[in-house]
């Protein structure tokens, strides 16, 4: 299987976008926006001191000739994005919408809810919560969604003996313990993203330990009921749950288990009950199966951001940046 990266960068270039970077004077943010305007992958947008930015780039040698630079300090966007900020949030005073503003977190949030960039990518020097809330705050949530969300893309080898296989993990990195309507909300948000960044038709298993009543627990009935206000929401989705990790991936497993199941045996996204659960199985799946894990990817925003580790490297600069151009 070709690297999925790869595939996603060539995608991207094919319509290039506008990607802002908050944290512009970080040199590997410099680095990768240089790669990315030079392969014509994305068109980068960089925050920052305007004079440190350059000086920068000249001492590590970079050509960052052509890319725009913002210092959101001296913008002429401050003032409209206090203003509209301040009119969105009550008890926000202008001159407190000016100050907040000025931090390059919400100010590139708000270039992407303005229309000025077409994506966000931050948190190379920020935390994770820090870009959550900033998009939250800036640029809001899709419509029939209340939280943000998460998801990564594990490329499995020779699954069950045979070919790689694509599957999706939700959420391993940003919500804790959902509740039933808040785990619904993931399901939808990662199928849709599923069949926009991969061309798959989703196959959305909701994990258990218990599969169709094997097992009883408030925890069962939570799955249980965000199954099905899975399918109230979104009635096209082809879902099922309460099922089991083997009885959701593996065909022999599900014909024990599963009399009438879609998703039985074949899934292709797996949402987990909780954080706990998610994370660990990344985990393992990665380490001790051997498979690539890209992520984790930001969803539930009106419009795509997405965030980096703070140990990112420039290819994972540019590999989340194509990534949030194909979303866009």
């Amino acid at each position: 299987m070709p690297d999925i990266i790869s595939q996603f960068i060539e995608r991207a270039k094919k319509i290039p976008k506008k990607i802002v970077f908050p944290e512009g004077e970080d040199i590997r943010i410099i680095e990768a926006a240089s790669i990315i305007k030079s392969e014509h992958i994305g068109i980068p947008i960089l925050l920052g001191g305007i004079d440190s930015i350059c000086k920068a780039a000249s001492e590590g040698g970079l050509d960052i000739s052509g890319i725009e630079i913002i210092n959101p300090h001296e913008s002429s966007y401050l003032d409209e994005f206090a203003e509209k900020y301040s009119s969105l949030r009550e008890n926000i005073s202008l001159n407190m919408a000016k100050r907040i503003m000025r931090r390059s977190l919400y100010f590139g949030a708000m270039m992407v809810s303005q229309d000025i960039a077409d994506g966000m990518v931050g948190g190379i020097a920020s935390t994770t919560a820090s870009v959550i809330q900033a998009g939250a705050m800036c640029i809001g949530f899709e419509q029939g969604i209340s939280i943000p969300s998460s998801f990564f893309i594990m490329i499995i080898p020779k699954f069950l003996g045979e070919k790689d296989k694509v599957i999706i993990y939700a959420d391993a990195a940003v919500t804790i313990s959902p509740s039933a309507p808040q785990l619904a909300e993931i399901a939808i948000t990662t199928a849709r993203n599923a069949r926009k960044l991969l061309n798959i038709e989703p196959k959305v298993a909701m994990l258990s330990f218990s599969t169709k009543g094997s097992a009883s627990h408030s925890d069962v009935d939570k799955v249980v009921k965000a199954t099905n206000i899975a399918r109230q929401k979104e009635p096209a989705l082809n879902i099922d749950g309460e099922l089991q990790v083997d009885s959701a991936i593996v065909p022999k497993v599900a014909e024990k288990k599963v009399k009438e199941s879609n998703i039985a045996g074949k899934a292709n996204i797996l949402i987990f009950p909780d954080l706990n659960a998610a994370n660990i199985a990344y985990k393992l799946t990665q380490y001790v199966g051997g498979a690539k894990a890209y992520g984790p990817i930001l969803q539930g925003f009106r419009k795509p951001i997405n965030d980096l580790s703070r140990g990112a490297s420039v290819q994972d600069v540019v590999g989340v940046s194509a990534i949030t151009a194909v979303r866009s």
